[in-house]
């Protein structure tokens, strides 16, 4: 398998492809079931997962710009573009939802994204949620001193990112006959689906409420790809309220499963995903003799309060 770093990105080196680890774990054992997991959280420190995948492309296409990029208080996606940024000497600027945010102490999050040299600009969620119409969009760069920036879409997820998830599908070949990753703005999911061998399919968690992902997904591949592509479905039970949302009873579950195979669970994304699959083991949704690989995008870091 052949990297798919950048050029300009082989010095960081990454994990690839990253590693499958299979567990033992009863309650998919007993109804005759493989739990192998993904670990694309260690592909790279401080680039994990996804969002390795879908930066790298990105930054390609940046070559040397200033990055632009969008998200929420606790965004992963923030982050990882801003530890970009620090590794490569490129500058990047974090467009925030929520302008009330900008009288407040940073949250963790935000506050890395500032160690590692990230300008943040707080936008009001009127605004934010009107971030991709050109006339909105072109006064955003203007007011953040960017207007000949690389932007990159809240998540990461575009075209460039779609097509670089592929490799994903690609590196699990024959591993796997389901594939489960959490979903947040579908990118990841849109490029794996069209990289899995024939015959395997592409479950995805979302993270958010509201139902509207699939359109979303068949969106980015169609951009990408130019049409529908692989064998990939949702289950939208597992969001646990929306996005930042962490109960008490999914951290107990985290916990757990921490214990269980000494695996550091992130909450955001990765505890739904392995919750809801537990959940499907238990409802018989997988027939018996089937292998899933869940994808671990990530690794913990603070979440708000439940």
């Amino acid at each position: 398998m052949t990297s798919s770093a950048a050029p300009g990105l082989a010095a960081l080196s990454p994990r690839l492809p990253s590693p499958l680890q299979e567990v033992a774990d009863d309650r998919f054992t007993r109804r005759g079931l493989r739990l192998l997991l993904k670990r694309d959280d260690l592909i790279h420190p401080e680039l994990t997962g996804n969002k390795w995948r879908k930066l790298a492309p990105n930054l390609r296409a940046a070559a040397g710009r200033t990055v632009v990029t969008f998200g929420g208080a606790y965004s992963n996606h923030l982050r990882a573009t801003a530890a970009a940024g620090r590794l490569l000497g490129l500058p990047t600027v974090g467009v925030v939802r929520g302008q009330e945010l900008a009288e407040r102490p940073l949250n963790p999050s935000l506050a890395r994204c500032v160690a590692d040299g990230m300008r943040l600009h707080f936008v009001d969620r009127s605004t934010y949620r009107r971030k991709a119409e050109p006339e909105t969009l072109a006064a955003l760069l203007r007011a953040a001193g960017a207007e000949e920036a690389h932007v990159v879409p809240e998540g990461g997820s575009n075209a460039l990112a779609v097509r670089g998830c592929r490799a994903l599908g690609e590196e699990l070949g024959e591993h796997a006959d389901v594939v489960a990753l959490a979903c947040g703005t579908g990118g990841t999911l849109a490029g794996l689906a069209a990289g899995l061998a024939p015959g395997r399919r592409a479950l995805g968690i979302p993270v958010l409420r509201g139902g509207f992902l699939a359109a979303g997904i068949e969106t980015l591949q169609e951009r990408a790809f130019g049409a529908r592509r692989g064998t990939w479905s949702l289950d939208e039970r597992f969001h646990f309220g929306g996005y930042a949302r962490v109960p008490a009873e999914l951290d107990a579950f985290a916990e757990d499963f921490t214990a269980r195979h000494g695996v550091p669970v992130e909450r955001l994304y990765v505890a739904k995903l392995l919750y809801g699959l537990v959940v499907l083991a238990g409802e018989g949704a997988f027939p018996r003799g089937t292998t899933i690989a869940a994808v671990v995008t990530g690794r913990p870091f603070p979440v708000p309060p439940a």
